[in-house]
């Protein structure tokens, strides 16, 4: 049996496409945040990856096949220069495949570093940047912690986050949209979950490259990702644990937040600003923040009981909604996106 020669190729190369802050240099592309994924165009039957990681992390996968909540397969990354079979097959063709590879856990389990691509074909430039894109900054919930659990009471696993089941995701394919996430289970505003990790909240984590680097500075202008809305999500973890936050300190770190964004991405800008279930009060605070920066578009909305998820069926693990719960919230945020970026709402499926 002939074996094909194989390639090797820098995980930099300019014919691969990633969406999400990541940092290349000598050593590869490297990059933490929850839902950050590459795009591969190639021909042959052999693919593989050289990649490390820090603690035991996992991918979705899909080969030729659309972006969807299910994966075609999920792979586990254990360590470190550890090379990873992305697509193998006996049979040898010519036809192009295309395969996008997306880490489903967040930043609290380190970086991840892709040093380099070996194939037994042709690299060939990937789909570029979609010309519709969203950011979307937040916590758990944005994460996808526990959205592939339908039970509760069971506890976080890095084998049930699935970032490609949340609202976020499901809104990007909704609307044909590539997506990047900054977020973190527990931050919050100005107090995280249980008052954890004092003095480190979702503003200063917003202006760094790495979830967990002080020293990570992101420069948005380098990148040519240039969303056309940012969601924030987040209020929950302030709220957490039956304490309130000082509304002064609340107001103070959301408009610190909103300035970092219209930073990057100029005053017009489109930000909208989601209060969750957790207290009617979060929404009057989020509201304040709105209100008081005096910004541009700038928009406030909440969900309430009775249009968000329920708390039997559409919950996962440690009470995080699962797929179906975040299917409801996709449905409670779509039209806002339509109508703030002038995309129009289709019969395109919500899933």
């Amino acid at each position: 049996m002939c074996v094909q020669a194989r390639t090797t190729y820098k995980a930099d190369d300019s014919r691969i496409t990633y969406v999400g802050r990541t940092l290349a240099n000598a050593d590869g592309v490297s990059f933490d945040y929850s839902a950050t994924y590459a795009r591969l165009t190639f021909t042959g039957n052999y693919l593989a990856v050289t990649a490390s990681s820090v603690e035991p992390i996992e991918f979705n996968l899909w080969i030729d096949s659309p972006f969807a909540a299910n994966p075609d397969k999920v792979i586990r990354l254990d360590g470190q220069n550890q090379t990873l079979v992305l697509y193998s097959t006996p049979k040898r063709d010519k036809k192009e495949h295309r395969l996008l590879i997306q880490r489903r856990v967040e930043g609290e389990h380190g970086i991840t570093t892709f040093h380099s691509f070996e194939l037994d074909g042709e690299l060939r430039q990937a789909q570029a940047l979609a010309e519709r894109q969203i950011e979307f900054v937040g916590d758990s919930y944005t994460c996808g912690y526990g959205t592939e659990n339908s039970v509760r009471t069971d506890p976080y696993t890095i084998e049930t986050q699935n970032p490609a089941k949340t609202y976020a995701a499901i809104l990007a394919r909704y609307f044909g949209a590539d997506y990047w996430t900054v977020a973190h289970s527990g931050m919050g505003i100005c107090r995280n979950y249980a008052s954890k990790v004092p003095g480190w909240y979702m503003p200063d984590r917003y202006t760094q490259t790495f979830d967990r680097s002080h020293d990570s500075a992101w420069v948005a202008a380098a990148h040519p990702f240039k969303p056309q809305l940012t969601v924030i999500y987040l209020g929950t973890n302030d709220f957490s644990t039956h304490l309130l936050p000082h509304r002064e300190d609340f107001v103070a770190n959301y408009i610190r937040l909103l300035k970092s964004i219209k930073a990057n991405y100029g005053e017009e800008h489109p930000i909208l600003c989601v209060a969750s279930k957790a207290s009617e009060q979060m929404f009057e605070y989020v509201r304040a923040a709105v209100h008081d920066s005096g910004m541009k578009n700038v928009y406030v909305t909440g969900l309430f009981e009775g249009i968000h998820y329920n708390t039997n069926e559409n919950l996962g693990a440690s009470w995080h909604p699962n797929y179906l719960g975040h299917q409801k919230i996709a449905y409670s945020l779509l039209p806002y996106v339509s109508t703030l970026t002038g995309w129009p709402v289709t019969d395109n499926p919500v899933k």
